[in-house]
């Protein structure tokens, strides 16, 4: 299994990031898919989340609700997130991976968001 996180950079607070996440090796449209992000010296949280099935059900954390928003495309294997109206806080390792989360599954590069004041 890999999982190809890309679209992170240097943003100013208020600016918009697209993150994309290519999946290979696993059944991508049966998983739930989500992003997770991993500040300096904090643990890994989860942020959004896309559920498996036909409605794509999404869920979010508290902190990014309203500003985020998480979209798959199947046939691509490809999960996205929009990051809209960024804060300094936001600033991580952004990575996508399934939920839950498989022991078996690396975690991968992830990419970079840094959000500057």
């Amino acid at each position: 299994v890999q999982l190809q996180a890309s679209g992170g950079g240097l943003v100013q607070a208020g600016g918009s990031l697209r993150l994309s996440c290519v999946a290979s090796g696993l059944p991508f449209r049966t998983n739930h898919m989500a992003w997770y992000r991993q500040a300096p010296g904090d643990r890994r949280e989860l942020v959004a989340t896309v559920f498996s099935g036909g409605t794509r059900t999404t869920e979010y954390a508290e902190s990014v609700k309203g500003r985020f928003a998480i979209t798959r495309d199947n046939a691509a294997n490809t999960v996205y997130l929009q990051m809209n109206n960024l804060r300094p806080e936001d600033t991580a390792v952004y990575y996508c991976n399934t939920r839950p989360v498989y022991e078996w599954i690396d975690w991968g590069q992830g990419t970079l968001v840094t959000v500057s004041s």
